[in-house]
């Protein structure tokens, strides 16, 4: 019997895949890092997160939705100063990322969203969508889970602004206590923000800088948390976590019947 809705594009057979071209969903590739995230939550934190808001929204929306494996392993040099982090070098983890992109849009696929679970993947994310559309016949956009639900996360933080949201935050540790509780070591929660902070350069995922600074992450932190996880509750990361699908099924909505027009060289 034919795998009519299957959400997951490798839980396919190649004829079903063949056929899923035709529907055109748009094809989400969420993307994370194994990396340090304190002494309280696991090392999967940022796969866990953007994994499972990826996988409700293709549940909420099959026929919009196909979803594909996730990228586990991302850019994450300034954190190999504690142990467990792997990370990718920028120019490989550029290239091994579209060459996913790149063989979707070889099978037919033509609308490709990159979800990104941590920070510094983003910039590089950023282009390997734009070097998609730049070598491919498919549209290829990226977005980082957070800004899905920056509205909600900003009503319902209560951790210092900016600098309470970063890493193994409030936001972070929020996600995590409400998908797998047994997971977080309740008991080595703890703040720590020692980021100087001034009037162009700090650290807070949901109020960012206009500026940019990335320093090696033991000069900014002893336990690996930048951030105040004592504001953390599982209904914080529900509401949160259900703020995320709705929004990325709402855009893959939108990015999926978006008119684009033919390009036109001028010369």
């Amino acid at each position: 019997m034919q795998n009519t809705l299957a959400i997951r594009y490798d839980h396919l057979t190649w004829p079903e895949i063949k056929a899923k071209v035709a529907e055109q969903p748009v094809v989400i590739i969420p993307v994370g890092v194994v990396e340090d995230h304190g002494h309280h939550l696991p090392v999967d934190t940022d796969n866990l997160l953007v994994t499972r808001i990826c996988e409700a929204a293709a549940e909420k929306a099959p026929g919009d939705i196909l979803l594909m494996p996730s990228v586990f392993y991302g850019f994450s040099p300034h954190h190999m100063d504690f142990p467990g982090t792997i990370s990718i070098e920028a120019d490989h983890f550029v290239e091994y990322v579209l060459d996913i992109t790149k063989s979707v849009a070889y099978h037919g696929f033509r609308r490709i969203l990159l979800v990104n679970g941590h920070g510094s993947n983003a910039p590089l994310l950023n282009l390997v969508a734009r070097r998609t559309i730049l070598e491919t016949d498919a549209v290829c956009a990226a977005v980082s889970y957070w800004n899905l639900a920056s509205n909600v996360i900003s009503e319902l933080r209560e951790s210092e602004i900016p600098g309470g949201i970063c890493h193994a935050c409030e936001l972070e540790t929020s996600l995590y206590l409400f998908l797998c509780p047994e997971r977080v070591q309740k008991d080595k929660i703890q703040k720590e923000i020692k980021m100087p902070k001034g009037k162009f350069i700090w650290y807070d995922l949901v109020n960012p800088p206009s500026t940019h600074l990335t320093l090696w992450w033991s000069q900014v932190t002893e336990t690996g948390v930048v951030g105040d996880p004592t504001y953390a509750s599982a209904e914080k990361g529900q509401r949160i976590f259900e703020a995320c699908v709705k929004s990325l099924v709402e855009f893959s909505r939108e990015f999926k019947s978006l008119e684009i027009g033919p390009r036109v060289d001028h010369h």
